[in-house]
């Protein structure tokens, strides 16, 4: 009795982990949303989960580039940076009109893009170093293109930050229509399937022929973009171009957001849902926090341990 007992336990440590690994964030989602229906005044308005969804959106968008960063065992520390110079050049050329400045923003994110993933897949510079010089670099561009916060009152580019459609806010319905279509790559196309299986084992991948420096130079690429993406997005939603602050720590909620969601740091898996579900949770936290008066420093520690929760619930588990 005492045996079966004892070879039982590390059998449901093990499915307990799973379990949390594999539907952790969703449950956490659901606890906190339980928790402020409570606890916090005024919760379940229409408004505040407006609020909270445009607040979000430009965090998810920014993480699901890094999930397909960290799907292939990299990680890109330039996404905030990349926001910034999004900022930067659309006080620069916004007076063009909005798709011409659009365009030179995509332009300038793509080169980051392409610096990033020709490092890692040409040079074999880590992943952590090449995207730590974008980061600096990149930044420092952003200040010297712009070097202090610009009003921008364009019709067009604010409608962008808080006009709606069928009363859903543009940055909710891009964000959304984002994680559809990566959903769909990484689920249905070839692409999808090299990407984890560079992540798995870059060796092997190249034994069996696939394009791997091909496939790391785009996945860098559209981490790039998407982080244009979000920052055309906040600096739209504030109405104005702030390369100083915008874009702060970025990076860090992004891979937070993917590591709770389900996806490995070592690769080889990507989970979107999670990833979407991982912002959320964060976001849900950090809202919690400041509704009930704690300073921010509650909240950094607060995203720390959940951080801690996922790595370990995800111990073990490697790329499988």
């Amino acid at each position: 009795m005492a045996e079966a007992t004892l070879r039982t336990l590390p059998l449901d440590r093990t499915r307990i982990l799973n379990w949390l690994q594999r539907y952790g964030v969703y449950a956490g989602v659901a606890a906190l949303l339980v928790v402020n229906t409570v606890i916090t005044p005024y919760f379940l308005t229409v408004e505040n989960f407006r609020t909270q969804a445009v607040q979000v959106a430009p965090v998810i968008i920014v993480a699901l580039g890094m999930a397909l960063v960290i799907g292939t065992e990299g990680v890109d520390l330039s996404v905030g940076a990349v926001m910034a110079l999004a900022a930067s050049v659309t006080a620069l050329y916004l007076g063009y009109g909005l798709l011409p400045a659009l365009l030179v923003i995509a332009l300038f994110a793509a080169a980051v893009g392409l610096a990033n993933g020709a490092l890692v897949a040409f040079v074999g510079v880590q992943p952590i170093v090449a995207t730590l010089a974008l980061m600096v670099g990149g930044r420092g561009l952003a200040l010297v293109l712009l070097p202090q916060l610009k009003d921008l009152r364009n019709p067009t580019l604010g409608s962008l930050g808080s006009g709606d459609l069928l009363g859903f806010p543009y940055l909710i319905i891009v964000a959304a229509a984002l994680a559809v279509l990566l959903a769909f790559v990484m689920r249905r196309t070839t692409f999808g399937r090299q990407l984890l299986a560079i992540g798995d084992s870059r060796p092997a991948a190249q034994l069996a022929g696939l394009p791997v420096r091909r496939v790391l130079i785009i996945v860098y690429v559209i981490s790039a973009l998407l982080a244009a993406v979000a920052g055309v997005l906040a600096t739209a939603r504030l109405q104005a171009s702030d390369p100083t602050s915008l874009g702060n720590l970025m990076e860090l909620s992004a891979i937070t957001a993917v590591v709770v969601g389900g996806t490995p740091l070592t690769g080889g898996r990507v989970n979107i849902a999670g990833t979407v579900a991982g912002a959320v949770l964060i976001q849900l936290l950090t809202a919690t926090l400041i509704k009930h008066d704690l300073p921010p420093s509650w909240t950094q520690i607060a995203q720390a341990v959940v951080i801690v929760v996922a790595v370990y619930a995800a111990r073990g588990r490697g790329k499988s």
